[in-house]
């Protein structure tokens, strides 16, 4: 009698019938520990007369130029890679500062503007409260407002955070990037890029006129690691690092 044929057992694969899955441990997270420095404009007469500035194109003063010029030589110490500017005067002026001692070439876009704010625009704070009171109270209530016939601060997000993520994913490992924008938009920027909800981005408070806020590259996303800082951030040292 013939014995039966014996059909040998397939060699091991690392792959697993059921699950498709590979025997092997998965990949560990990349970590590329990229920075991004969000950096506010200098001193403008509308900040001084609490104007709200919006869209509208409006120089420095002098002492804004002034601002320029400190804080670019304290992040010029950060040797940043790319710099990055709304096209308006307030933010060009600043990152012409950081160009000029870094030697990095700036690159201008319109998405980094301020939140246009319609009616809103070139009225002080006070005036706002007064004619846009309902509006202006519900927007502090973070409600969802297009201020003076504007744009929603979601808005503002959804074309300025992608040009700075484009912008990141063109820098080498530990790479540091530069934005020069405008208090609003670096709020709804951040909070945007953080993943928060959109009603609590007025949690993050307003920058000083040449203040800045670092986010960092984490495996799990960005964090946000100085905010409205005037000096440069210090390494972690701690459990959290």
């Amino acid at each position: 009698m013939t014995p039966e044929a014996v059909t040998p057992a397939p060699e091991a694969t690392g792959t697993t019938e059921a699950t498709g899955e590979t025997g092997a441990p998965p990949a560990s997270p990349v970590r590329r520990d990229r920075k991004v420095v969000l950096w506010r404009h200098g001193q403008t007469a509308w900040n001084l007369e609490r104007r709200f500035q919006g869209s509208t194109d409006i120089e420095l003063t002098e002492e804004g130029r002034r601002q320029a010029r400190r804080a670019a030589r304290l992040l010029a110490g950060l040797r940043p890679d790319a710099i990055l500017a709304s096209d308006l005067k307030r933010t060009a002026a600043t990152a012409a500062e950081l160009s000029a001692v870094t030697g990095l070439e700036v690159t201008h876009d319109e998405a980094l503007r301020e939140t246009y704010a319609g009616a809103w625009q070139g009225l002080t704070h006070e005036e706002i409260i007064k004619r846009f009171a309902d509006e202006y109270t519900a927007w502090k209530r973070g409600e969802p407002v297009r201020r003076g016939g504007g744009e929603l601060e979601t808005e503002v997000a959804e074309r300025a955070a992608p040009v700075v993520e484009r912008t990141v994913e063109k820098l080498p490992p530990g790479g540091i990037l530069v934005v020069v924008s405008h208090g609003g938009t670096i709020r709804t920027t951040i909070g945007r890029l953080l993943g928060l909800v959109p009603g609590t981005w007025e949690a993050l408070g307003g920058l000083s006129n040449c203040c800045w806020s670092v986010l960092g590259e984490s495996v799990r996303g960005w964090r946000l690691l100085e905010h409205n800082a005037g000096t440069l951030p210090a390494p972690v040292l701690g459990d959290d690092d």
